[in-house]
């Protein structure tokens, strides 16, 4: 472990942001292991279709914003484990309202070197609070509060956006609490350990 491997994956977790946003996709695709992963509300895939349904959405008006704070690395040989906060940012039209959703949170993932290079072999997204806001001021959507009270605390108006545009939107994702995040923990602890990834 050295400094310089800390430096790397910094650099590739603010690469992945900046080139997956600007629609830099040829870029994007270096920092992915041949067998990554990512895991979002709403797709779950390996990484080449990942970038292939990005890449449309992009192109057809689709806005995700990401933004970073905070990142820590824990290292064990050619293996690691990141967190990183961040929050993530959805225009869209809500309710008849074009609204931004903000969603706070971490990105956790899991780090490979690989060809000398450390490479993302999965991104987990760690789904802590969110908040819906109206673009026009004043404005004020009316929701559907039966099913918005339905979904995951965490992410619960990024899912009334990304279901109102259509999305298969995974439900159990990980929060700031629960089963799912102490399992996405003790995946980490194995991770580091050697452990195959399931």
């Amino acid at each position: 472990m050295s400094s310089d491997d800390h430096a790397q994956i910094r650099a590739l977790t603010e690469n992945w942001v900046l080139w997956r946003d600007a629609g830099d996709w040829d870029r994007f695709a270096t920092l992915w292991h041949p067998d990554g992963r990512m895991e979002a509300t709403w797709l779950q895939a390996r990484y080449e279709e990942f970038i292939r349904a990005s890449r449309r959405g992009f192109e057809n008006g689709v806005r995700i914003w990401h933004f970073l704070g905070g990142h820590t690395a824990d290292i064990a040989g050619d293996r690691a484990v990141a967190q990183t906060k961040m929050t993530i940012t959805q225009r869209a039209d809500v309710e008849g309202e074009l609204c931004d959703v903000v969603c706070t949170g971490r990105f956790y993932d899991f780090l490979i070197r690989h060809e000398g290079s450390w490479t993302l072999r999965l991104r987990q997204p760690i789904y802590e609070t969110d908040r819906l806001d109206p673009v026009r001021p004043g404005a004020c959507p009316a929701l559907d509060s039966a099913r918005l009270a339905e979904l995951p605390e965490g992410y619960r108006h990024l899912a009334y956006l990304q279901l109102g545009l259509g999305f298969d939107v995974k439900m159990d994702m990980p929060q700031l609490t629960g089963p799912q995040t102490d399992a996405l923990y003790a995946r980490g602890r194995a991770w580091l350990a050697g452990e195959p990834l399931d």
